[in-house]
């Protein structure tokens, strides 16, 4: 059966505009979720709202229930700002959230530059911290129940050479999810991430060929996962199927690193 999502449902996805928080926005909108689709580039998030509420999806909420917002989740006045305007879309607090967006710097620890750990940590844990912090804001004020899912990585688990400020930023989500877990649990509110290993993402591309075709071949599944089999975890967390799961953080790796 497929997940149940909770009524009148609405997800402001951040890192909605490609790869795995685009796959999310999809996926979640073939459930019946409303979509608040959120990128640093509005013109790729207006795509991904293209995308959804379209034929095959008869549980799907029809296309203009969805909105495309631009924003820059790293800085607080504008992650403050982007949950006011969603919610002044939709009527009310966000039911699920999904926090994708990240970028890398990869560098060598002895070569790699302060600026470079400074833009990798803002945005992968900086702007999970802001945007949890503002919807968890609006959904305890509001009294209602939620969901919180941050996409973390297997790397944040295991390390990876040349990305020290990937792996750190990456391990914090996974602590920081497990804390706020703890804090909100008795508000009714969910807190979960996901590790993702080696998918076919933009981020992905740019690894060297003779890179993934090494990986490929550590992978006990035997190739890389699409964006699809993310979302696919990210939409059971969404449901009220996983009602009593929080502070989880679950791997989709094909079996890599287990």
């Amino acid at each position: 059966m497929p997940p149940s999502l909770p009524p009148r449902v609405f997800s402001p996805t951040s890192g909605a505009g490609s790869g795995i928080g685009r796959a999310v926005s999809v996926r979640l909108a073939a459930e019946g979720a409303a979509v608040a689709a959120c990128d640093l580039d509005g013109a790729a998030a207006q795509e991904t709202v293209q995308l959804l509420g379209g034929p095959g999806s008869e549980k799907g909420a029809p296309s203009g229930a969805h909105a495309a917002f631009q924003a820059d989740v790293s800085e607080a006045e504008t992650a403050r700002r982007l949950l006011e305007q969603v919610q002044a879309y939709f009527f009310r607090p966000p039911s699920v959230v999904v926090s994708c967006a990240g970028i890398t710097r990869d560098e060598f620890l002895l070569r790699m530059s302060e600026d470079d750990w400074d833009k990798v940590i803002a945005v992968n844990l900086k702007g999970i911290f802001l945007v949890t912090q503002a919807a968890a804001q609006a959904l305890v004020s509001s009294g209602c129940p939620g969901s919180i899912i941050n996409i973390s990585s297997i790397i944040g688990k295991v390390g990876n050479m040349g990305q020290t400020n990937y792996a750190a930023s990456k391990a914090g989500v996974i602590g920081l999810t497990q804390a706020v877990a703890r804090e909100l649990g008795r508000y009714r509110i969910r807190c979960n991430s996901v590790l993702p290993g080696f998918i076919k993402t933009p981020m992905a591309q740019k690894v060297p060929q003779k890179v993934l075709d090494k990986v490929v071949g550590m992978i006990p599944m035997g190739h890389l996962g699409d964006p699809e089999d993310v979302a696919d975890v990210v939409a059971f967390l969404a449901s009220e199927d996983s009602g009593y799961i929080t502070g989880a953080s679950v791997e989709v790796t094909g079996g890599l690193f287990m």
